[in-house]
């Protein structure tokens, strides 16, 4: 069983091993930025008190003593004060801008560098719609909870400094200010902690209707063409009523959180400023302390807003944070062992692959695939004989063997540079068609012609306006299913593996071009070890050894034409419905 691997960045924080852990990562990756945030961001807020002891000053010590020249004086003192806090308040914004960027981007680097690492084994473990949210959702809201690194730490320090201005005018003021910030706490805690449950319910549903929908983008001309248009849709909108009911739930208690963020600080604002007003009244205070008081608890609501919205803001965050550390933590079921966070030195040291061309044997099916033939694996349905590709592939666990030595204790590197398998529903990336056909290395106009020819697809290359140079679109839609498919096989007989594991690659073409196909395929790979998934006749007809399989075990083996005289095999290869097993 593989071992759950971190990235390479994250796991130097543990930033794995829980939301919290990942946001605090994120944080610390970039330590002088947040460094500085916190340090705007605390003068910012604790600046923030100062007008009102400014404008106090003026009142009391130009306006009441009638003295022009101090409230000259103390009125340029409060419009420098602002233009501080202005260019503060840039500054800050701008360190935190580049803070939340930076976290995004260093998730999605995470996300993007995890999904490399699955591979093919990424659909067996999250849709597509789910990475879709992941990267775009669940990517934004982590980084928006970055914003508590220089606010929050502003937050607490201006709490505290008027706290410790208000001790200087009035104790009890003082005794207020500090519990009242704290009891706010309280109260919204159980709500924020009671918003989760509903987001991540909301977040999984989200992905839910993203798949989707990207699954119904990818395959619509099929559907038409099934008449499942109107399956798809009924299922479509029930899904989007659940996720309807869901965003219902989220915004009936993010609506309390707000209304909490809106009411609270106005309320404790007035508390406060009716303590102050009859503390006045009595004479405790001067009126000059009664301005300042307010101006003091007026500058409070900021950091208590930034409490509640960012108490919001973080909960949301580790939310996302939660599915992100999930998809980070899934491991690759073709990994080898040594790719683990385990003990090194417990586990088996790799073994060493076959020095040259050698038998195929998957335990499962009994398929045996003898090196330099041609073989065909024949099933009804088609995944059972795609299954057994997976397995001689090693994109699955498995017990096949190479040669006689297990598949999956040989490094995985040597496995992928010798055996490839072709899947019908590789990915064809955005570019020229040469680009999408040569892969990771530009190859020889000669080699990508014969490649081309092999699969039967020069006739794609001279349709299109610009021959090997025309623009593709990203899976290739710009060009039909048919033209897909022989552009996929052009691309895995350029890479001219030793084995070549090719999963049905005729089944969206027609009978002469499958015909055409059939046959450069078996000159292409002329004593190179080829298998291939299909139930055509005409590809069957070309195979050294044809295997079929009942129930996922190879229950006949011969040539095509061997076969023929077993009913079950001959109406399988017929394709008639009624008398295939």
């Amino acid at each position: 069983m593989a071992v759950r691997p971190t990235p390479p960045e994250a796991a130097e924080a543990g930033a794995c091993r829980s939301p919290a852990r990942f946001l605090w990562w994120l944080v610390v990756s970039q330590r002088r930025r947040a460094a500085l945030a916190a340090l705007l961001g605390g003068s910012w807020m604790v600046l923030l008190a100062l007008p009102p002891y400014l404008l106090s000053r003026a009142v009391d010590d130009g306006l009441r003593a009638g003295d022009g020249r101090a409230l000259l004086g103390w009125a340029g003192a409060v419009l420098a004060t602002g233009l501080l806090l202005a260019w503060l308040s840039i500054m800050r914004h701008r360190t935190m801008t580049r803070i939340r960027n930076d976290a995004a981007l260093r998730t999605v680097r995470a996300v993007t560098r995890q999904a490399l690492r699955l591979g093919a084994s990424l659909p067996r473990h999250v849709t597509a719609g789910e990475v879709l949210t992941i990267g775009i959702g669940d990517v934004a809201a982590v980084a928006t909870s970055m914003s508590v690194v220089g606010p929050g730490v502003g937050a607490v320090l201006c709490c505290l400094a008027v706290a410790a201005v208000l001790l200087s005018v009035s104790p009890p003021l003082a005794l207020v200010v500090l519990l009242g910030v704290p009891v706010l706490a309280l109260v919204l805690g159980p709500l924020l902690r009671g918003l989760q449950g509903p987001l991540s319910a909301y977040r999984d549903q989200q992905g839910l209707v993203a798949a989707r929908v990207a699954d119904l983008a990818a395959g619509l001309r099929v559907l038409g063409g099934l008449g499942g248009k109107e399956a798809y849709a009924a299922r479509h909108r029930r899904e989007s009523r659940a996720l309807q009911a869901e965003g219902y739930r989220v915004a009936s208690l993010t609506s309390w959180v707000d209304a909490a963020g809106a009411g609270l600080p106005a309320l404790f604002l007035a508390v406060v400023v009716w303590l102050a007003a009859r503390a006045a009244a009595q004479g405790a205070i001067s009126v000059g302390d009664l301005v300042a008081v307010y101006g003091y608890v007026a500058v409070l609501v900021v950091p208590v807003s930034f409490f509640i919205e960012g108490g919001h803001e973080v909960s949301e965050g580790l939310v996302a944070a939660r599915r992100v550390v999930r998809f980070l933590g899934l491991a690759p079921e073709d990994a080898d062992a040594a790719d683990g966070d385990g003990d090194a030195d417990e586990a088996e040291p790799p073994a060493a692959p076959p020095a040259g061309p050698a038998v195929l044997y998957d335990p499962g099916s009994g398929v045996e695939v003898a090196p330099g033939l041609l073989t065909a694996l024949v099933c009804a349905p088609s995944a059972g004989s795609a299954a057994v590709v997976d397995r001689l592939g090693r994109f699955t666990p498995s017990g096949a063997t190479w040669g006689g030595t297990r598949l999956d204790a040989v490094p995985l590197a040597a496995v992928r540079e010798r055996i490839v398998v072709a899947d019908n529903e590789a990915h064809l990336f955005s570019g020229t068609l040469r680009s999408s056909v040569e892969g990771r290395a530009p190859r020889a106009r000669a080699a990508l012609e014969r490649a081309l020819h092999a699969a039967a697809a020069e006739d794609i290359a001279a349709s299109l306006p610009g021959g090997l140079d025309a623009p593709l679109d990203d899976m290739g839609r710009n060009v039909s299913g048919g033209q897909r498919q022989r552009l996929r096989l052009a691309r895995a007989l350029l890479a001219d593996p030793e084995v070549l594991l090719a999963v049905e690659p005729t089944s969206a073409v027609d009978a002469h071009t499958e015909a055409l196909l059939a046959a450069r395929l078996r000159d292409a790979r002329a004593g190179r070890t080829t298998v291939v998934t299909t139930t055509s006749p005409l590809v069957l007809d070309q195979a050294d050894v044809v295997c079929h399989l009942v129930d996922g075990r190879v229950a006949a083996t011969g040539t095509h034409r061997e076969l023929l005289a077993d009913e079950r095999y001959r109406a399988l290869v017929a394709r008639d419905p009624e008398e295939a097993p």
